[in-house]
């Protein structure tokens, strides 16, 4: 049981961090945080499984780059604004609609799915954050809190339960967009920090999905 927890949390954490890097410009605070030795540590915890080590080392290899960048900070917020606030012709705009939605506009099928995945687990997107809601960081933020969901049930079969939903969920509200974002980050972010997190994301989820699995 505690084991299960812990790996709950651990994967929970993941979703977190993600859905904050997605979510708005990084602060210098921020950035003094990621070349930290906090994040260094867990970038090497994660490096631990095979299957995370490549895109590990990717971000590694951006994060590297961005000290060497002059105004390392602003140009980074440039290059969120450029990606996240412009068009789908110039950047990689992280909305589900956009990419499986019926009219290529926001506000699309899969913002209304995800409104009803909310209401029917209570979770709320935080008042600050005016988006869609199937905005990628609202999607991980779900996640995360839909994994530490189970970690608060005592019966088995409803540890299980939960697991199984968020393997549907995973499925029909990530998957089927996130290779069309992270197409269109490989396309558009020519620096390479975000296209760099996309492919870790994309590798932990792909992991994630098997864990959810049992295989």
């Amino acid at each position: 049981m505690q084991e299960f927890i812990a790996i709950n949390e651990q994967r929970a954490e993941f979703y977190w961090w993600m859905s904050s890097l997605f979510a708005s410009e990084l602060t210098q605070d921020d950035l003094n945080n990621y070349h930290g030795s906090n994040m260094d540590n867990y970038f090497s915890a994660l490096a631990m499984t095979e299957e995370l080590k490549a895109p590990i080392v990717e971000f590694r290899n951006a994060l590297a780059a961005l000290k060497l960048r002059e105004d390392a900070q602003l140009e980074l917020a440039a290059d969120f604004c450029g990606l996240f606030l412009s068009t789908p012709k110039t950047g990689a705009l992280p909305y589900a609609s956009i990419y499986i939605g019926e009219t290529g506009l926001l506000n699309d099928k899969p913002a209304q799915e995800m409104g009803q995945w909310m209401e029917k687990y209570g979770i709320a997107q935080r008042k600050d954050f005016n988006e869609p809601f199937d905005h990628l960081a609202i999607v991980l933020d779900f996640i995360g809190n839909l994994v530490i969901l189970a970690n608060k049930e005592t019966e088995e079969d409803q540890q299980e339960s939960m697991m199984q939903e968020q393997q549907v969920f995973l499925e029909t509200m990530v998957m089927p967009w996130l290779g069309s974002f992270q197409k269109s980050l490989n396309q558009f972010d020519q620096f390479g920090f975000y296209k760099a997190a996309g492919a870790l994301l994309t590798a932990f989820i792909t992991l994630d999905l098997l864990f959810l699995k049992g295989e």
